[in-house]
């Protein structure tokens, strides 16, 4: 059998259609007429586990807390995961940034505290990304202004 009747015959397979069970549509899990679950309603098992405490939840988070400074590190863990915020606020004098070129003075200063330890890296990243998202948006507003004017004189001309 020659190369070229094999491919036509691969093609050919490949038209047909397959024994396999096509997948449904998705769409509304309930029946038409169903709304489903009314608004503000909560999940069974929230319910459940919420009458089974009852009154204890203060004293489940006082023992959470006489373990953890017991020395369970993995209770630690979970609290201080869930009480303290995930990022720290970042003190920097910024200069003004009136023009696009103005971000690159304050990349400056932000590769500045980087690099004395001031700030880490990951916040070094972070800053810097917001400064180049002003920086772009002075830019755009300012080619925008131009535009406008351009179109303004383009047609008291014509």
């Amino acid at each position: 059998m020659s190369r070229s009747n094999m491919r036509m015959r691969t093609a050919a397979r490949s038209l047909e259609p397959s024994s396999e069970k096509t997948a449904t549509a998705r769409g509304r899990p309930f029946a038409p007429g169903n709304p489903g679950r009314k608004l503000g309603t909560r999940n069974r098992a929230t319910v459940m586990a919420a009458s089974l405490l009852g009154g204890d939840v203060q004293q489940l988070i006082r023992k959470a807390v006489e373990l953890a400074k017991a020395g369970d590190v993995a209770m630690l863990k979970f609290l201080l995961g869930r009480l303290l915020p995930r990022d720290r606020l970042v003190n920097l004098e910024l200069p003004p940034m009136e023009f696009a070129d103005d971000g690159v003075a304050a990349l400056g200063v932000v590769m500045r505290a980087v690099s004395e330890g001031a700030i880490s890296p990951s916040e070094g990243a972070a800053l810097a990304t917001l400064i180049r998202s002003y920086s772009n948006a002075i830019g755009l507003a300012d080619v925008t202004q131009r535009l406008d004017l351009l179109e303004a004189k383009l047609k008291g001309i014509i």
